[in-house]
């Protein structure tokens, strides 16, 4: 897409549709322009901007033939050339099969920790659409919103292109609740494909991944909503998006955007971003903790003893999806590891399970508690590769001191791969405030 979405668009099929149309129907809310304006300020002024990514397989950039086609690297490329006089540093976080529970653990370390001014957030095929999931994703948004770099944030909903599957319910409650920018794809493209304008496998050999096509797709919904806020707040024209900027004193100093489905995107200048929690927002607490750690003595509040697992001193040869990496690793029965943490209510783990098959079974338990153990068996039951699996060991503990041991308890005769240990997650008490 150029300056403006474009205007009636043909499709393989020989369809005509008003991509334009399309676009703007993806609008879910227009939010507060404060930190865009503060963004687009500075990027007119030449500054050096880091745009970063976070998301499940579709931001990592699953089935687009090179990283360079992937919709997040395309909304780079926008930025880049929009504001030429800037100089972009782009970050891509994206990590296959993951939920918002893993994100809020390491938004800190894989992404906010390059002072982003600008973050783009998905996970809205991933995280189930449930009460638990708009909890940890409220933290994810909470978290990022009060980094110290104080981003502007997007958020956006892919779809799954064979029923339309997505969390947007409770995501986009958290979204609108923060008065963030929202689009949706559900109710862009997979509108198209209900209507017949758009074959999903055109887009999507498996009904979830976009391929180049469907990457640039989203791409073009998202930055559609980009141009309209940078019209907003210079309250000019870009292309032949003109801003209908005016003054709303009920919306706080707001202004609203003609769309080309006859509604109106309005937008807010409020400049308090984080509010009051909509959830209870106990997973702004979340911490994750890696062999790396360790390696100049424990973290204060923890304490760390191994018997039979080692470190895994491999390096991550390709950014943060490299995730079997930085674990510990153990292959024979009675082998444990034992972490003690402070003032923590939760503890899960994440280790692999691998389709390299036998591997050994291991079991996770908490304070002693042999009658509540869980079991951790590394043997993955899908053909599509090793998984880096998220397990809840226990949840909502009394707030406090808690030691979680994992012990190998079986071990094949002929194992093709160790128990491999990916790292500790744990919701730290009092973490979830924001000033």
């Amino acid at each position: 897409m150029a300056e403006n979405t474009a205007s009636p668009r043909q499709t393989e099929r020989g369809i005509h549709m008003d991509w334009q149309e399309v676009c703007d129907r993806g609008i879910v809310n227009g939010g507060s322009l404060y930190r865009f304006g503060k963004l687009f300020t500075r990027a007119g002024n030449g500054e050096r901007l880091k745009v970063g990514f976070l998301g499940g397989s579709i931001t990592q950039g699953a089935l687009a033939s090179t990283p360079q086609k992937c919709y997040a690297y395309l909304v780079h490329l926008w930025l880049k050339e929009h504001f030429p006089d800037a100089e972009w540093e782009y970050i891509n976080a994206g990590i296959g099969a993951t939920t918002s529970q893993f994100g809020v653990a390491r938004v800190e370390s894989d992404l906010l920790r390059y002072q982003p001014d600008l973050v783009f957030l998905e996970y809205s095929v991933n995280d189930p659409n449930t009460e638990f999931f708009k909890e940890t994703f409220e933290g994810t948004v909470r978290k990022i919103l009060s980094a110290g770099s104080r981003p502007a944030l997007f958020m956006f909903n892919n779809a799954q292109y064979d029923g339309g599957g997505d969390s947007a319910r409770v995501h986009n409650e958290i979204g609108c609740a923060y008065d963030l920018p929202v689009v949706s794809m559900k109710t862009s493209i997979y509108g198209e494909v209900l209507a017949g304008r758009i074959l999903a496998p055109d887009i999507s050999p498996d009904n979830l991944h976009p391929n180049d096509k469907g990457h640039r797709m989203v791409a073009d919904v998202i930055v559609n909503l980009l141009a309209k806020i940078f019209c907003a707040v210079s309250g000019g024209q870009w292309g032949s998006q003109t801003a209908s900027v005016r003054i709303d004193n009920a919306k706080n100093g707001a202004g609203h955007f003609l769309l080309r489905t006859g509604n109106r995107v309005v937008f807010s200048q409020d400049r308090d971003m984080v509010r009051q929690p909509v959830t209870k927002d106990r997973f702004s607490g979340s911490v994750r903790f890696q062999n790396p750690d360790f390696a100049a003595g424990s973290p204060p509040g923890t304490a760390l003893y191994l018997s039979g697992f080692t470190p895994d001193l491999r390096p991550q040869e390709y950014g943060v999806a490299d995730v079997f990496k930085n674990g510990w690793r153990a292959g024979e029965e009675g082998n444990f590891f034992e972490i003690t943490l402070e003032d923590v209510s939760c503890i899960s783990v994440q280790f692999c399970r691998t389709v390299r098959q036998p591997a050994p079974v291991a079991k996770a338990v908490v304070d002693g508690d042999e009658e509540h153990a869980v079991v951790l068996d590394a043997n993955f039951d899908e053909t599509w590769g090793d998984c880096c699996y998220l397990k809840d060991i226990a949840m909502w503990l009394p707030v406090g001191r808690h030691t979680l041991r994992i012990t190998v308890v079986e071990r094949p005769e002929h194992m093709e791969s160790d128990f491999y240990l990916i790292s500790v997650i744990a919701v730290k008490a009092g973490q979830g405030e924001v000033s």
